[in-house]
């Protein structure tokens, strides 16, 4: 029988095999466990203080951007109007990015679709519209809400109290937002 070199290394394995199950080797746990000292102490992954040449570096920090003045916040409503990055806005009103805009309805029945293209119209396209629609969430005809769909701009209609928080929030995690408001009854304010 011919001695083939692709075999060789099956062969070493073998041979190796073999002298462990007669003991003749030792396992390389049962090594270093005999190697250990009595007061041996598991290493961390990590230090606990700093090398010889991280001790007289100095850490320093730029802040990249500050808020930007181009993120429109609401402050505020009352029965009024809103409160826009300090500026008063009176009745209902749209926010854009960039931009705020005198929003021609009284309520939400008012709410149509020619009052809702302006929407539609930006680009870069908006990904949610806020609706705030007063004191209480007021439902709105399904057809308004399928064209808002059809281009694809989510409607959150709520309460304008919680639009306002949901827009704050929204354009805080820099989502392309836009809200329309009508401001809520003489009963609620935030200031």
């Amino acid at each position: 029988m011919g001695s083939c070199p692709c075999l060789q290394p099956n062969r070493m394995i073998l041979a190796s095999l073999k002298m462990f199950c007669r003991g003749g080797l030792t396992p390389s746990w049962r090594l270093a466990a005999a190697r250990r000292a009595p007061d041996w102490q598991p290493r961390r992954g990590h230090r606990l203080t700093p090398a010889d040449d991280e001790l007289y570096q100095k850490t320093t920090l730029k802040l990249m951007e500050r808020e930007s003045p181009s993120m429109m916040l609401i402050d505020g409503y009352t029965s009024w109007g809103f409160t826009i990055n300090g500026d008063k806005v009176v009745g209902p009103c749209a926010i854009i990015p960039r931009a705020i805009l005198q929003w021609n309805v009284g309520s939400y029945q008012d709410i149509t679709k020619e009052s809702l293209v302006l929407f539609r119209l930006l680009e870069p396209r908006i990904e949610i519209l806020v609706l705030g629609v007063g004191d209480k969430v007021e439902r709105l005809e399904p057809g308004i809400l399928k064209f808002m769909r059809e281009c694809g701009i989510a409607v959150e209609v709520q309460d304008t109290p919680n639009a306002c928080a949901t827009f704050n929030f929204l354009i805080s995690e820099r989502r392309a937002t836009a809200a329309a408001l009508i401001p809520p009854s003489a009963g609620s304010a935030l200031m």
